[in-house]
């Protein structure tokens, strides 16, 4: 384990890739699998690629070939990513109960009164930092039925209106995100609603499966968007993770898209809540929890037990695990908010900038060379990121960007 001067920053790094057989290739995320829910993706009347933004002066400026970003702000007017996941899993749970196979019907005829008079009144129920809970809520009124979230304490206003804006009822808890998950489980059965929740546990696998393949259609967009651009495959990949569905999706459909040559990757977390790196840490192939409040800015990522699928895939195909404080992410949202000459502007809410902040701390930072060495990150290195989220809480980002909150502790 790496660890450095500059506070709070914590690195474990796998010095040697070990090669993994294909038969643990994760079967779900293959290229047919994704290219059902691309096909799917592309019926949603909202549906378009977002941008992949090449700041080539970013690069040069911190020494690199390419930085590339995946711009999930501009996901449908909805800010993130996290519709991609939940509108595929809800399509996928109607067609299962039609006897229907997705591949042969689109976004609307689901949308139908036919359909609604055939399934009859549903409510969807999930817990939710905001991301997941609006595309729920987005998803539930598109088609015509109801849903009902539940956020952890702490919840930004701005991220509970915005779902509550969409028709669905938020319900903020006095619970961190785990025990939220548990009370929205508890109050789903007791009411007969549908749970759609990207972790999973005993009895509840198959809708988390379908959330991490529709997280993993980003991924496929970025990778289409490289070879349109005629950019190499990139060599270095940052991702961000919470329960480790979006992480392990983007990770897992790579591996088999590059047949196991795959970018050198580093999973990035919060400090107070970093279960990947924790699980890491403790070395038994298990996945671990931490407790407590999950404290971070970063409120996408702020929980605290990985989801099975997702861990197995970053343990197996990962080469690092970092957690970083919040003042990494708060530099990254600043570095996209300003950009560099002809750089594009990218708004990346606390959840999205954690990999373009703890990249420029890596390439500009004396204490941080030994993980740049060690990730062998150089002038040859094209790096791949994901932000993951825009400014999903206005009043927080404008006090990171324009007031310099959370700031390097120098």
């Amino acid at each position: 384990m790496c660890k450095n001067k500059l506070s709070g920053i914590k690195m474990i790094y796998r010095s040697n890739r070990e090669e993994v057989k294909r038969s643990k290739f994760p079967s779900f995320l293959t290229i047919d699998k994704l290219e059902e829910v691309k096909s799917f993706h592309k019926t949603m009347n909202n549906y378009k690629k977002t941008p992949l933004v090449n700041l080539n002066s970013l690069a040069k400026e911190l020494g690199l070939r390419s930085i590339l970003v995946k711009d999930e702000s501009k996901r449908g007017g909805l800010n993130s990513f996290k519709v991609l996941g939940s509108s595929y899993a809800i399509a996928k749970l109607i067609c299962k109960r039609l006897n229907l196979r997705l591949k042969d019907v689109n976004f609307n005829y689901l949308k139908s009164e036919e359909v609604k008079n055939k399934t009859g009144e549903i409510t969807f129920v999930t817990c939710s930092d905001g991301n997941h809970g609006r595309g729920v809520a987005w998803t539930a009124r598109e088609i015509g039925q109801k849903a009902v979230v539940y956020l952890p304490k702490g919840t930004a206003r701005r991220r509970v209106e915005a779902i509550i804006e969409l028709g669905a009822k938020a319900i903020v808890t006095d619970l961190n995100y785990d025990d939220t998950v548990r009370y929205a489980v508890k109050i789903a059965q007791e009411n007969n609603w549908e749970i759609v929740q990207d972790t999973a546990w005993e009895g509840y696998t198959e809708i988390p499966i379908w959330i991490m393949q529709g997280y993993a259609a980003m991924a496929y967009e970025a990778l289409e968007q490289i070879e349109e651009m005629g950019i190499k495959k990139p060599t270095h990949m940052f991702i961000q993770a919470g329960v480790g569905a979006m992480a392990g999706a983007v990770l897992g459909f790579c591996v088999n898209y590059f047949n196991g040559k795959h970018p050198i990757t580093t999973v990035i977390e919060p400090v107070n809540a970093a279960c990947m790196f924790r699980s890491a840490e403790i070395n038994d192939g298990k996945p671990h929890g931490v407790i407590g409040g999950l404290e971070t800015i970063m409120a996408g990522l702020a929980c605290g037990e990985p989801i099975l699928y997702g861990w197995e895939i970053l343990r197996d195909f990962s080469d690092a695990f970092s957690m970083c404080p919040d003042y990494v992410t708060a530099r990254g949202m600043r570095i996209l908010a300003n950009p560099l000459e002809n750089d594009e502007k990218v708004i990346s809410g606390e959840s999205g900038a954690v990999g373009t902040g703890f990249i420029s701390l890596i390439m500009q930072r004396k204490e941080l060379t030994e993980i740049k060495e060690k990730l062998a990150l150089n002038q040859n290195s094209t790096v791949i990121l994901f932000s993951t989220e825009g400014a999903t809480d206005p009043v927080n980002y404008r006090s990171v960007v324009w007031d310099g909150k959370y700031n390097i502790p120098y």
